[in-house]
């Protein structure tokens, strides 16, 4: 598999960071239009959860991820209901070996895309630069939802 550089990563952030509202409303509708089946997964997520704070930030999140594949020129094919049924169970049982073990090399393999894995984990443990957190049930919600945004498009990357 192909991996997202510390480079793309930034080079995401720099890009979606500096939309205004409309710009980023117009990036997520054009990844939107291209992923609906991956937003429609990580959205639904808000809803299980009953976390409304969890909503905008997936949305943030799912842009910032699509992104880092662009700026890595990376294609990606869309994603299916069957590519998400077919990755549920292993993925869960990842999850359960990680918060079990706390070995996060182990997700970092899983994923095949270890800079993403550690990006997020510090995205959901580090205040944001006006010194905002994020709660513990929130930042588990959020972790758990992008790793499997960035299995899937990893995932979805052809051979």
């Amino acid at each position: 598999m192909k991996q997202i550089s510390l480079e793309s990563i930034e080079k995401s952030i720099a890009k979606i960071d500096n939309l205004d509202e409309d710009g980023l409303d117009r990036v997520a509708e054009t990844f939107a239009l291209s992923q609906p089946v991956l937003l429609g997964y990580a959205m639904s997520a808000a809803e299980e959860y009953e976390n409304e704070s969890l909503q905008g930030l997936l949305i943030y999140y799912f842009c910032l991820l699509i992104e880092a594949f662009n700026q890595q020129g990376l294609k990606i094919n869309e994603i299916k209901e069957s590519d998400v049924d077919d990755f549920e169970e292993p993925f869960f049982d990842a999850l359960d070996n990680f918060f079990q073990t706390d070995n996060m090399e182990a997700l970092e393999e899983y994923t095949d895309q270890p800079h993403l894995v550690q990006f997020m984990s510090m995205e959901i443990s580090t205040p944001d630069v006006d010194g905002t957190e994020l709660d513990d049930e929130t930042a588990t919600q959020l972790f758990i939802v992008t790793l499997a945004v960035i299995t899937l498009l990893s995932n979805s990357i052809p051979e």
